[in-house]
């Protein structure tokens, strides 16, 4: 699947109009500036539209009455270790999230007074709420049960450099089975609530369930 692929699927299978950033995070192209040319081209060929959004960024949706080609099949159109679908999954999970506490989440890059910078994956705009999303689903494997901690640690520490700091910081799941092992009396459950970190479950829709197991099948093959 092209970038340019990409692009048009996350913006199909996106509730809102999605920002340059939010679109680099949802189809895991790095460069901000890919997605913005490619944008640009996709503006002039009448398949978006690009308008100021909310914020003030410049947001991208599907044009009306645009026919958007479908991607092309290609033999092993996924490498094993894609995360495409997983991180199209975490945009519609912030979206719900976002909905459900009555804010607007966004990629974020905090720097901390060190100088290391902080990918968050989901933050509004006066950074009260940080978030980090794992669209995961069943039972965590034994190397993935570190993830959460780990991403916990980072909220955490990240949340101690901020003025005023976060009054939320969340973990965000997709199946409860996926934090199962961070419930009752497991050590790993009791130290993220010491942090100060809180886990939410959403529901995703089911063509984006199906994606994610899809996704899990190829990386653990």
């Amino acid at each position: 699947m092209s970038n340019r692929e990409r692009i048009l699927q996350a913006l199909r299978g996106s509730s809102r109009p999605l920002d340059d950033d939010e679109l680099a995070e949802a189809t895991g192209i790095h460069l901000r500036q890919t997605v913005n040319q490619i944008c640009r081209e996709l503006q002039a060929a009448g398949q978006i539209v690009r308008v100021p959004g909310e914020h003030g960024k410049i947001v991208n949706s599907i044009a009306p009455g645009a026919e958007v080609e479908e991607p092309a099949v290609v033999e092993a159109a996924h490498d094993a270790g894609s995360s495409f679908e997983q991180r199209a999954a975490a945009g519609r999970m912030l979206e719900a999230l976002g909905r459900r506490l009555g804010v607007t989440l966004r990629p974020t890059r905090i720097v901390h007074p060190s100088g290391a910078k902080v990918e968050i994956n989901g933050a509004d705009a006066e950074q009260t709420v940080l978030v980090e999303c794992w669209a995961h689903q069943g039972p965590a494997k034994v190397a993935q049960k570190y993830k959460l901690v780990n991403d916990a640690v980072k909220l955490h520490w990240i949340a101690q450099s901020l003025p005023p700091r976060p009054r939320r910081l969340i973990l965000c799941v997709c199946d409860e089975a996926a934090v199962k092992h961070l419930r009752g009396n497991s050590w790993q459950g009791h130290a993220i609530a010491d942090l100060g970190v809180g886990l939410e479950v959403v529901q995703l829709p089911d063509e984006f369930v199906a994606a994610i197991l899809e996704a899990q099948k190829r990386q653990y093959r």
